[in-house]
């Protein structure tokens, strides 16, 4: 059975089309393509896109992933699988919890997370009390076909005592340090784009935003320079303080411009 997908025969559409259907939910984007000459611009678009998403873009229904149908899990006694659900930005643990064919199917329908409660014998949706609702990013099983990993776009806390994940209890610390790139900047990101909202004053964050492009532009190229400077420098260790200058005025400009890195996250995923 194939999966659910968008068609696209808008031929004006633009890649920032794409982009907006892929990121409101759909899985999978099917171009129309019957009649068009190659060097159309709607084929030239089906080409670029395929380019930056090579598996959600698809030229025919008939290329599309099979989905593995729920009877082919290998189910517990009471007829459930348990979904491991992680923060698909930093790859956090949230938590645990069961599907049943129902509420599995659910969860592909609505693109929202919804799981079986055992102690309530019912249905229940992520977040349909509290509003810490989990988008559905991708779902992906395990070799045995008895576990399912949920990748999801949680809304707030995912645990219901308000922690952020349900895993912040320690039971035994070998004393490795754990760091997230990608959460730092992310924060940092989320920071900035909040001091755009709701300005702080005698923020210099602030103090760029009013100041406008021109002034962000010319801060990233001077924070650019600093780094080749820098660089000259025997001491390596100056170089880490440049390059997280600049890092920090390339999120300005990111912010300015209402680039996310999900899109950089893409671009770089594309390269590879």
């Amino acid at each position: 059975m194939a999966r659910s997908f968008y068609t696209l025969d808008n031929k004006e559409a633009t890649f920032d089309d794409v982009k907006h259907i892929l990121y409101s939910g759909e899985k999978y984007i099917v171009f129309s393509l019957d009649g068009e000459d190659e060097d159309s611009k709607f084929a030239k678009l089906y080409k670029y896109s395929k380019e930056r998403f090579p598996n959600k873009v698809f030229a025919s229904a008939d290329e599309l992933p099979e989905e593995i149908p729920f009877s082919a899990f290998k189910l517990n006694g009471d007829g459930l699988i348990p979904v491991i659900a992680q923060d698909y930005k930093t790859n956090e643990v949230l938590m645990m919890a069961y599907m049943n064919e129902e509420s599995y199917n659910k969860t592909l329908e609505t693109g929202l997370m919804t799981y079986w409660s055992r102690s309530r014998q019912k249905l229940w949706t992520k977040g349909e009390e509290s509003g810490h609702i989990q988008k559905m990013v991708s779902l992906t099983i395990d070799c045995d076909k008895d576990t399912i990993l949920a990748k999801v776009d949680q809304t707030g806390p995912a645990c219901h005592t308000g922690n952020p994940t349900c895993f912040f209890t320690p039971l035994e610390d070998a004393g490795v340090v754990e760091n997230s790139s990608f959460k730092v900047f992310q924060d940092v990101y989320n920071v900035i784009a909040d001091r755009k909202v709701n300005p702080r004053e005698g923020s210099y964050t602030n103090y760029l935003f009013d100041k406008g492009i021109d002034k962000i532009l010319k801060k990233v190229g001077e924070e650019c320079t600093e780094i080749v400077i820098a660089a000259k420098n025997p001491d390596a260790s100056e170089i880490k303080y440049e390059i997280a200058d600049f890092l920090y005025h390339a999120m300005v400009l990111m912010v300015e411009k209402g680039v996310t890195w999900d899109e950089i996250n893409d671009e770089l995923a594309r390269r590879e």
